[in-house]
């Protein structure tokens, strides 16, 4: 059984940073696409950023030149390096693997993690 799991969580001051982690376990194959998204209160999920087995990345307008997202294929782990984040930034994030990276940036990821809280003060 596939199982996702994030970590890196935490508060943290306006400007400061963290990096989230996601480790995929139970699969004998490796994802071509993750993705990172994210859930604010009485928001809807959005997508953060994506990558594919290849490297290639895409990012929410509202992110990009902040955060960066990355993998590692031996390990089955993906990341995110969270760059001075706002308080507009906290919500509980959420990584997602699949096959493709259509899919993922849809939303529509075959796997999700539980997701890990992210929390900004000002």
């Amino acid at each position: 059984q596939v199982q996702l799991v994030e970590s890196g969580g935490g508060l943290v001051q306006a400007g400061g940073s963290l990096r989230l982690s996601c480790v995929a376990s139970g699969i004998i194959f490796r994802f071509n696409a993750w993705g990172w998204y994210r859930q604010a209160p009485g928001k809807q999920r959005e997508l953060v950023a994506g990558i594919t087995s290849g490297g290639s990345t895409n990012y929410a307008d509202s992110v990009k030149g902040r955060f960066t997202i990355s993998r590692d294929n031996a390990k089955n782990t993906m990341y995110l390096q969270m760059t001075s984040l706002n308080p507009e930034d906290t919500a509980v994030y959420y990584c997602t693997g699949d096959q493709s990276i259509a899919t993922i940036l849809r939303g529509y990821g075959r796997y999700w993690g539980q997701g890990t809280q992210v929390t900004v003060s000002s």
